[in-house]
């Protein structure tokens, strides 16, 4: 949901395909694991919804995508069911990896309907990939 939202910000301009490889949309933990190679030990001891398998999705992109750079895992909630008390709707963990940088990760909590916590989610994405390049 998001990563495809992700996609379109990056390529909506005109020569994009200059900057962007491409992207991966992993919504199942099935896929997670065999394509971005997240640890299945990570989904079951964190949840998919996790910094840590944000981390490993990002990881696991760069290493998908051999001329990629920077890459950007998103993984939550968006609504309106799949929360819970310890993960509520709204729900996001984030991932920027840069090269070999340490990465920038973090949770966040977005309120709202399920468009909104999508488009706030878009735009912590992109606020994380300007930190990392500064």
């Amino acid at each position: 949901m998001y990563r495809w939202l992700i996609a379109a910000f990056l390529t909506a301009q005109a020569g994009s395909s200059d900057v962007v490889e491409g992207g991966l949309v992993t919504y199942s933990n099935s896929l997670k694991t065999s394509v971005l190679e997240v640890s299945s030990r990570t989904l079951a001891s964190q949840g998919a919804v996790s910094e840590a398998v944000a981390v490993e999705m990002a990881m696991g992109a760069l290493d998908c995508a051999e001329e990629a750079t920077i890459a950007i895992a998103v993984t939550g909630i968006a609504g309106p069911g799949g929360g819970t008390e310890a993960k509520p709707v709204g729900t996001v963990c984030l991932c920027v990896m840069h090269g070999a940088k340490t990465p920038i990760h973090e949770t966040v909590y977005f309120t709202g309907d399920r468009e909104t916590v999508r488009l706030a989610t878009v735009d912590r994405a992109f606020d994380l990939v300007l930190a990392t390049l500064s």
